[in-house]
């Protein structure tokens, strides 16, 4: 029996959510994202704060379809989306109320198809093979099960592989439904895009670029020994097989994270000796978060780790290995400080972050799970 692999992206996650509460800003160019002293209190379209005035280093978290249309996108600054539709509606963002509608959403398609695997706070992958029913009114009665839970909109994509459905369920953005199989690659996946396929990130696309090949039709027309020559032999033969839709990858249900990390850009930058107390308050409470995500999830880690952007956008990196797996947050921190001594401390910050690696399950945790 031939897979039938679904991808379901939500649409304008953030932003949909925000105009639950908002109805009044539907249809206008909307951005979630920055940084905001305090929540919004006005119920008037006209009182809601505009990008032209923000200040600050905030990034756009997500943006409605009007506001996409002048080119605002997520991880863009907020002042240069300012720069592309000053007078769009800015909103902070709500993480708690957007975990919430997550979950309602996956219970949602979990009640027709639970074979689930979780890709973030606004995807999902679903292996449809041994559900009953056609294809497409299978996909419609998810959809059309989220809406009820949530009164929002989700995008389907179904294929033979987790990689043409994640391409799939972009063809038809938003409130999407689109079947594939592989006879339908040459006509429409070929003409996307090569940077489309999910895996293929700026650098190897401004190679590929450079090799002349801009689309997905003209990588999978490409030589595969040219591709192993430049690429290597793992992912130039991946290319290859991305290209023409070939992916073995199963739906995984259970999936152990690698790390925990968390990260903030400063409003302006900071000196380490002239903002010492500053970057050493930034610091703990980097630690504690972490600690507390290690510690709500039921991990232990062993490698810390440290990251820090210059003013001139240099970024560098630095870990160390302790004795002992720990989510203790001071046990962080100190080992923080200890990497921090191995970076240049001369210039101006922008960003700092702490990560987290070499995870295992804590004891408590699985004690608990085994009894």
């Amino acid at each position: 029996m031939q897979r039938r692999i679904a991808h379901l992206d939500m649409d304008a996650f953030y932003a949909s959510v925000e105009l639950l509460r908002y109805p009044e800003l539907r249809g206008l160019p909307v951005v979630i994202g920055g940084r905001h002293q305090e929540q919004i209190q006005s119920e008037d379209a006209h009182d809601f704060p505009r990008l032209r005035d923000y200040v600050g280093r905030g990034v756009v978290t997500t943006a409605t379809y009007e506001a996409r249309a002048f080119g605002v996108h997520s991880g863009m600054g907020v002042m240069k989306a300012a720069r592309l539709t000053p007078e769009a509606i800015l909103l902070p963002p709500d993480f708690e109320q957007y975990r919430q509608y997550s979950r309602r959403f996956k219970r949602a398609v979990a009640d027709i198809a639970p074979t689930i695997e979780d890709r973030g706070i606004d995807e999902i992958y679903i292996d449809l093979t041994d559900v009953q029913g056609d294809t497409a009114e299978l996909a419609q009665r998810i959809k059309d099960h989220v809406r009820q839970a949530t009164e929002l909109s989700c995008s389907i994509g179904i294929a033979p592989s987790k990689l043409l459905a994640k391409l799939a369920s972009e063809l038809q953005k938003p409130d999407g439904l689109t079947v594939l199989s592989l006879a339908d690659v040459p006509t429409q996946i070929w003409p996307l895009p090569a940077r489309a396929i999910n895996g293929i990130g700026p650098k190897a696309s401004a190679k590929l670029e450079a090799l002349g090949i801009r689309t997905i039709g003209d990588l999978a027309h490409a030589d595969p020994a040219m591709l192993v020559a430049t690429f290597g032999q793992h992912y130039g033969a991946w290319l290859t097989d991305a290209a023409h839709g070939r992916d073995d990858r199963q739906v995984v249900t259970v999936r152990e994270p690698k790390s925990m990390s968390c990260e903030t850009t400063f409003e302006q930058d900071l000196h380490p000796r002239h903002d010492r107390a500053a970057l050493s308050q930034i610091l703990l409470e980097l630690c504690q978060r972490v600690s507390n995500a290690l510690t709500r999830k039921g991990y232990l880690g062993k490698t810390i780790g440290v990251k820090l952007r210059y003013e001139d956008f240099r970024t560098v990196t630095r870990d160390i290995t302790l004795a002992q797996s720990t989510a203790d947050a001071e046990t962080i921190r100190n080992a923080a400080r200890t990497c921090l001594k191995r970076v240049a401390l001369d210039r101006k910050l922008r960003l700092l972050g702490v990560r987290v690696s070499s995870l295992t399950r804590s004891m408590q945790i699985s004690n608990n799970r085994g009894s």
